[in-house]
Formats: structure tokens, C-alpha cells, sequence
């Protein structure tokens, strides 16, 4: 009888640590924060790769205003001032062109992966 505790013992205690072993090894479901800069009239950098839940943030670094537009209507920053920065999380995979709609000549891509 107490051969057959401890070895059920030992056995959930196993099992237990596998499960944790997976929870570890599981991707998280917000990546990694990304900045996108906002200089010299361009995105830095103008193309950018992310995972699903990864949070960028586009920061003006100009000295006059900027705006950040998704071309498909996915995001739409205020008027950015020098300083300022708006952030977006992609939920969502796919390719992602956006703009300045103060200044249309700046464009840009984001690309989401799985």
C-alpha cells in the first residue's frame, strides 16, 4: 500500500512538472514591444515584421506634426507633435500599410505573423 502511494505521488509530481514544462515553453500571447521612430519625413524603420500581439509604438521625432494611418481603416493616430507617440496592438496577421495623412510621401508597412 505505501508502494503504491509513493508511486502515486511520484507520478502526479511528474506529470505536474511536465505541465509546467509546457506552460513555459508556450508562446505568450503579447510579443515584444516595437518602435517605429518618426524622422527626417519617414518611418523608421519603413518596414517592420511582428507576431500577433505585439504592441507598436510610432514616437515623433520630428519637429512638426505627424499623423500614423493604417490605409485599411485597422488605426488612426491623433496629430503626433514633436515627442509624442501613439501605439497599436496587431491582433491580427497580415500585411498592414499605413501613412502620414499630414504628409502622404510617408509611407510604411507592418507585417504580422502568426
Amino acid at each position: 500500500m505505501t508502494y503504491l502511494r509513493l508511486s502515486t505521488i511520484g507520478f502526479a509530481a511528474i506529470f505536474g512538472c511536465l505541465g509546467l514544462v509546457a506552460i513555459a515553453l508556450a508562446p505568450a500571447y503579447a510579443a515584444d514591444p516595437a518602435l517605429v521612430k518618426i524622422e527626417n519625413f519617414a518611418f523608421t524603420p519603413q518596414e517592420l515584421t511582428v507576431k500577433v500581439g505585439t504592441t507598436v509604438t510610432f514616437e515623433n521625432d520630428d519637429d512638426i506634426p505627424h499623423q500614423v494611418v493604417a490605409t485599411g481603416g485597422a488605426f488612426r493616430s491623433e496629430a503626433l507633435d514633436t515627442g509624442d507617440a501613439y501605439a497599436f496592438t496587431f491582433m491580427e496577421p497580415g500585411e498592414i500599410a499605413y501613412f502620414c495623412s499630414l504628409h502622404p510621401h510617408m509611407q510604411g508597412t507592418i507585417t504580422v505573423t502568426p
